[in-house]
């Protein structure tokens, strides 16, 4: 049986690593999907030693912003560590801050990456079922918990900005 995801308030903090533009539709399709390949690249690149100010926790963070307007549109996905706001990042490091706030956590276990598209699969159906919470599109996180778990943090409004969206999403992209 599938937990009901809970709602967790969360302090803004960052995350730098390697980041791409994409949206759904993409992503539907392997000819024109990114993900595969972002954290491709980011498995199998040691560019995260050099991010200044990086944690020591091995938290690994699958981070969604600039959203276009909704999940239909095209947004961020940045897949990294967390770390403390870099002054100088490495050339094709980018760093994004995490807003903070309430978010409902869908956690998910199972094998990669199948357990991270099942756990999408929940959050859409979840917000499609008329929830009580309404998405922020701010941004929402992945944090992977080892092997075979993740849970996923969707940015919801809170009960008094239930009726307008929020925004303030900051990207952070060193030239390449």
């Amino acid at each position: 049986m599938t937990a009901a995801p809970t709602l967790e308030q969360v302090a803004p903090f960052h995350v730098a690593g390697l980041s791409v533009r994409t949206c759904n539709s993409d992503e539907m399709n392997p000819a024109t999907a990114r993900l595969g390949d972002l954290w491709g690249r980011f498995f199998n690149q040691s560019w995260e030693r050099s991010v200044p100010g990086r944690g020591d926790d091995g938290r690994v963070f699958g981070v969604y912003s600039a959203y276009e307007f909704n999940q239909h549109g095209a947004f961020d996905v940045t897949a990294g560590v967390a770390t403390s706001p870099a002054r100088a990042l490495a050339a094709g490091v980018a760093q994004v801050t995490v807003q903070g706030g309430p978010y409902l956590v869908f956690r998910c276990e199972g094998t990669m990456p199948q357990m991270v598209i099942d756990g999408w699969v929940r959050v859409w159906q979840h917000f499609a079922a008329a929830p009580a919470h309404r998405r922020r599109f701010g941004t929402d996180f992945e944090q992977y918990e080892g092997l075979d778990q993740v849970a996923i943090y969707i940015g919801v409004l809170p009960a008094s900005e239930a009726s307008a969206d929020a925004t303030g999403t900051s990207v952070t992209t060193a030239a390449a």
